[in-house]
């Protein structure tokens, strides 16, 4: 959600932004067409209750009955008209609410413009395709080949985009998220959490996935539960509804839960292999701060999801996100793996900053030092990585001649010391 202030002071600079993202600019002007509403609105109630006042003390005075009983009917028709404004106001507040929630964020400047995924920028690549000496698989005939990855019996249980991963891939699985978690904590000052994979509407909206994306959710029948898309939704609402201290900033948080998704939205894309899912596993990490560290925190946090890239040894690319890829965010990074049985790089973090855009929707706030007003703080998030496209890229770029696949150094102490994984 952005600030209103932002509509009444600088409704040149929304309407651009929303220019940038696609939106339309007109927005803006219904937003402060119903908010000059709601203020005269409010103003006239004000005026009215001081009015209802005054008369009410005029009437302790008047002795006449009289007279007394027409100001009191004259006062009770005061109270209507209040009674019928504040309904208005309040119908007013509804629906200016339920538009500034539907907005977008507003990209910062130096995000480059463009109409799709396609103009998102290459800013590095960190290491060298090599090129095998024999024929390359893809993960999904890997896989199957080793015995890891059962996609008939996963379709046949839960529909498409469904598998089954088994033995040494769940091991490779699991060492990876332990791996992971141990990095951010152990060498990154993470805290790690626990948190639930099912929460309320409230959260969903705290975090800008309602009400736009309410049909890349699922949703529990019947009620207010909503399955987690990432572990961004709960662990970013932890602080809803809080004032923290100055002193507790910043917070940094790593969580691994499973993600849940409607890939119907996908229909025809990356029918193969274990790419696109309604279901998969992933790393979260995301940080409150203070608004004046929040960009330097955006880079560390690239820095930290890099770290485990590198860690792997496999080629990645970092790329800036065009103002048509951002989602909710000011600014976003992507870094991608390379995958040679794919031939193409593939998506693993996403680390994106939204200022105050997320913690107005959850109203959290710090208190910049001791009797100041609270503000807000500003919120990010990035995966620290995201499973099972890891699993993708150890797969595709570890795999041998002979069929096997080698596991990567920093994993074998969480394998037991496994060194190969063999038909």
């Amino acid at each position: 959600m952005l600030d209103i202030r932002l509509f009444r002071e600088q409704p040149d600079v929304v309407r651009e932004g929303f220019a940038k993202v696609g939106r339309d600019p007109g927005l803006v002007d219904q937003v402060l067409d119903l908010d000059v509403k709601r203020r005269e609105a409010i103003t006239e109630v004000e005026r009215l209750k001081a009015e209802r006042n005054a008369g009410s003390k005029d009437v302790a005075r008047t002795k006449d009955k009289a007279e007394r009983d027409a100001k009191i009917a004259a006062m009770k028709l005061v109270g209507d008209q209040i009674s019928e404004l504040d309904a208005q106001a309040n119908a007013i507040d509804l629906e200016l609410n339920t538009l500034m929630l539907d907005l977008p964020n507003l990209p910062l400047p130096e995000v480059p413009v463009g109409k799709d995924e396609h103009d998102n920028v290459v800013v590095r690549v960190e290491g060298s395709i090599k090129e095998a000496d024999f024929a390359v698989k893809p993960h999904w005939e890997l896989g199957e080949e080793l015995g890891i990855l059962d996609f008939e019996r996963g379709v046949r249980m839960s529909g498409t985009r469904f598998f089954v991963m088994k033995g040494l891939g769940v091991r490779l699985q699991r060492a990876l998220i332990s791996w992971m978690i141990d990095m951010h904590v152990d060498q990154h000052g993470y805290t790690e959490l626990a948190v639930p994979y099912l929460v309320k509407a409230d959260a969903m909206v705290g975090t800008g996935n309602l009400p736009k994306f309410a049909d890349t959710i699922f949703h529990i029948e019947d009620t207010d539960l909503w399955l987690i898309p990432t572990a961004e939704v709960p662990v970013t609402n932890l602080h809803r509804e809080e004032i923290l201290d100055k002193a507790q900033l910043p917070l940094r948080y790593v969580a691994h839960t499973p993600c849940f998704r409607n890939e119907q939205m996908s229909a025809g894309r990356d029918v193969r292999g274990i790419k696109r899912l309604y279901q998969f596993d992933k790393v979260e990490m995301v940080k409150l701060v203070e608004p004046a560290t929040s960009y330097d925190e955006l880079f560390s946090l690239i820095s930290n999801a890099e770290d485990v890239c590198k860690g792997l040894n496999i080629p990645y690319r970092l790329l800036q996100l065009c103002t048509a890829d951002l989602g909710t965010a000011t600014v976003k990074y992507d870094l991608e793996l390379w995958a040679p049985g794919m031939n193409e790089w593939l998506e693993v973090s996403s680390c994106g900053l939204f200022g105050d855009y997320q913690s107005r929707r959850a109203n959290i706030r710090y208190r910049p030092e001791a009797g100041a007003k609270p503000e807000f703080v500003h919120t990010l998030n990035g995966s620290g990585l995201a499973l099972p496209r890891v699993i993708i890229a150890i797969l595709e770029n570890y795999q041998n001649a002979d069929g096997s696949v080698t596991i990567p150094e920093v994993l074998r102490p969480y394998m037991g010391g496994i060194e190969r994984i063999v038909k």
